[in-house]
């Protein structure tokens, strides 16, 4: 289940408090601990391609965008 899909129901359960506790024993998303889905990109939310050197928190597709802002600088 997706994060978008998951924030809708959650909208349209509002006014039912028993089912909307039922829904989220059974499908709430998982706290990750481990693994590709622990980590996330800060600017947007891809887990795949993350550049954890320096701890920068970007994808490589956002990095390439804000490398300059950054501070780096591309060598040839």
């Amino acid at each position: 289940m997706t994060v978008k899909s998951y924030k809708k129901v959650f909208k349209q359960l509002k006014n039912k408090p028993a089912k909307l506790k039922k829904y989220i024993k059974h499908n709430a998303p998982k706290k990750r601990e481990f693994g590709r889905s622990t980590n996330r990109c800060k600017v947007c939310g891809s887990t795949k391609g993350m550049i954890s050197q320096y701890e920068i928190g970007y994808c490589r597709r956002c990095f390439r965008l804000n490398a300059k802002k950054l501070g780096f600088k591309k060598f040839h």
